[in-house]
């Protein structure tokens, strides 16, 4: 007898193989698709001003706005512990990172799992506009790498160095981002697992990869095609946001199963057609700035000289084909014997119909 016959081990290792043999998963999506009706699950939705195409999206499955902004409360206590100015606060709450938890994250209405989502996503923004995209925040490209050395500091703590350490540690409580994402991180470990908790760290710091492209394109000017914008932005996705679907929700997705091969690609395209999402909603502000900041729709206009009402058809395009995919994909792989990760990927599908939701009601990305 195995001495893991029995355990969750066990059962994700039989998943797993299940996912890796020839039962019927080596059908791709887009033969297995046209086998089923429309599902429910997914609605076209107007966005903007209703010009551009519909995106096609999951419905939203929860809209509850006295939990988002119980969520919003506690985030902003939390952020001026962290030591963000009163000025900054009240931006914080309109950007609504507790009303994006509540709208994305709904396996739960626990106001402090739901938390670990919005401190989290809330201090992930901090940093991409006060370090990396945002010039008038102060955002500078040939400092951004210095600073994600620093982030990644607080998230994963460096192991203690004699008399190098207590430098490092006054560097870290003197910024609130640092702490924010410091504190964003120890929340995410008392509520998670510790695999969890390297699960998200590690695709932040997969994330800042990208960040750094984006710099060094913004400082030399030399702004990439849209292939390579697009590959990049792959691992600057709502991915990020993704990791922690489990831990939000009160349950752990093993690891052998959330990196099996299929369930990542699932992932990843949920991950950048929800952003992609974003992009679409970006478009002025990201032209505006003065240093304009990568977006799929600007570097669509400029690889074939598109006007962006083109540009944006051909993003949107983009946009519905991952989620399309995702969608089939998703239906292969209900037939496996794993609750958690039935639910996982019910989490993804619930992320996207929420981030939309967000995002074309957040005055964020009101243009």
């Amino acid at each position: 007898m195995s001495e893991h016959e029995g355990t969750p081990f066990d059962s994700a290792v039989a998943v797993a193989t299940a996912l890796a043999g020839p039962s019927g998963l080596g059908t791709s999506a887009a033969h297995v698709a046209p086998l089923f009706g429309h599902d429910p699950a997914y609605v076209e939705r107007p966005w903007g001003d209703g010009e551009a195409p519909p995106l096609y999206v999951p419905v939203v499955e929860r809209i509850n706005e006295p939990l988002g902004e119980e969520v919003d409360d506690r985030l902003v206590r939390w952020a001026s512990e962290c030591g963000f100015a009163d000025d900054d606060l009240e931006p914080l709450r309109k950007a609504g990172f507790g009303r994006l938890a509540m709208l994305a994250h709904t396996d739960t209405d626990d106001p402090e799992r739901l938390l670990i989502a919005a401190r989290l996503n809330a201090a992930w923004w901090a940093a991409d506009d006060l370090y990396a995209d945002d010039s008038g925040m102060g955002a500078v490209p040939v400092e951004l790498p210095p600073r994600l050395a620093l982030v990644m500091a607080a998230m994963d703590p460096v192991a203690p160095a004699g008399e190098f350490s207590a430098e490092l540690d006054e560097a870290l409580r003197g910024d609130p981002v640092l702490v924010a994402l410091k504190s964003a991180v120890d929340h995410l470990a008392r509520q998670g697992t510790p695999a969890q908790v390297q699960r998200a760290c590690y695709a932040t710091f997969a994330m800042f990869v990208s960040w750094n492209a984006y710099a060094a394109w913004r400082h030399t000017g030399k702004y990439p095609p849209a292939w390579e914008y697009l590959a990049a932005r792959q691992h600057d996705s709502f991915y990020t946001s993704m990791t922690v679907v489990d831990a939000v929700g009160g349950y752990e997705l093993p690891a052998n199963l959330y990196y099996d091969p299929r369930v990542r690609r699932l992932l990843m395209q949920a991950g950048t057609a929800s952003v992609m999402v974003n992009d679409l909603h970006s478009v002025a502000k990201d032209a505006a700035d003065e240093t304009p900041v990568c977006n799929m729709v600007l570097q669509i206009m400029a690889d074939r000289g598109s006007s962006v009402e083109e540009a944006t058809e051909i993003t949107v395009d983009l946009h519905n084909n991952l989620v399309r995919d995702f969608e089939a994909g998703h239906r292969e792989l209900q037939a496996l014997p794993s609750p958690e990760l039935q639910r996982f990927l019910r989490g993804a599908r619930a992320w996207m119909g929420g981030g939309f939701e967000w995002h074309a009601t957040n005055p964020r990305y009101q243009t």
